[in-house]
């Protein structure tokens, strides 16, 4: 039995790096409360146009939500024969066969894009251009080690001043453009300041305090933040 969920790593697409087809209505994301992985995929979703054609279950507590774990346990027993492990959230499955696709955050991402009715290329060209890539994956490396729930005040200081210089110049944190590293930086800091650790840090910063306002009023982040937040913390 694995000790963890295995890493499984099929890609949408066609020729010899895909291996199921873009279809629209095919796929269903399961995606978890209070995590950044599942509000940038859910974010994603949306600023690609994508949001009516790939399905999403949101995994909440599984007193709550007992028929959404059935299907994803399903899906991953489907996949990994006698699969006895945990289940993990984002996966992106194949509501034909019945199969995981993916539990990998990075490829579902890139291969959102390919979907019909994503634009194409959108996600490549416009969220993730090849000239800001290695920026965007360092950005993105940063945030999940320094910019978490558990991050000290001094770590979190250090990982976010630097964003808050780049905001004096420029809307977004890599220029004039939205990109995908505003989406991983909103949702990290959206994480961060569910969990309280973020206010005290962000009144040091009002240039990146802003910003994050900001994209929370953008249609495409504030409908990921009212899917994903708990409805206690919705309500209250």
């Amino acid at each position: 039995m694995p000790a963890r969920a295995p890493h499984i790593r099929s890609r949408i697409g066609v020729g010899a790096a895909g291996g199921f087809y873009p279809a629209p209505h095919r796929y269903e994301l399961y995606l978890s409360q209070d995590c950044p992985r599942s509000l940038r995929l859910s974010v994603t979703l949306r600023l690609l146009g994508l949001q009516d054609s790939v399905a999403t279950t949101v995994l909440a507590d599984p007193a709550a939500t007992p028929e959404a774990f059935t299907a994803l346990r399903r899906a991953y027993e489907a996949t990994w024969h006698h699969y006895e492990g945990p289940l993990t959230a984002p996966t992106l499955c194949d509501r034909w066969s019945g199969r995981v696709v993916s539990n990998h955050t990075p490829d579902i991402l890139r291969d959102l894009a390919g979907l019909p009715g994503g634009g194409d290329s959108a996600y490549v060209t416009t969220l993730r251009p090849a000239a800001l890539a290695a920026d965007i994956d360092a950005l993105s490396r940063l945030l999940d080690r320094d910019v978490t729930p558990a991050a000290s005040a001094d770590v979190l200081c250090t990982a976010l001043e630097p964003l808050d210089r780049r905001l004096a110049a420029h809307p977004y944190v890599l220029g004039r453009r939205l990109t995908a590293a505003d989406v991983d930086v909103w949702a990290a800091l959206t994480q961060a300041g569910a969990a309280g650790v973020l206010a005290d840090t962000l009144a040091r910063h009002p240039r990146l305090d802003a910003y994050a306002r900001r994209l929370g009023e953008h249609p495409a982040f504030r409908g990921a933040r009212c899917q994903l937040t708990p409805r206690s913390r919705r309500d209250g």
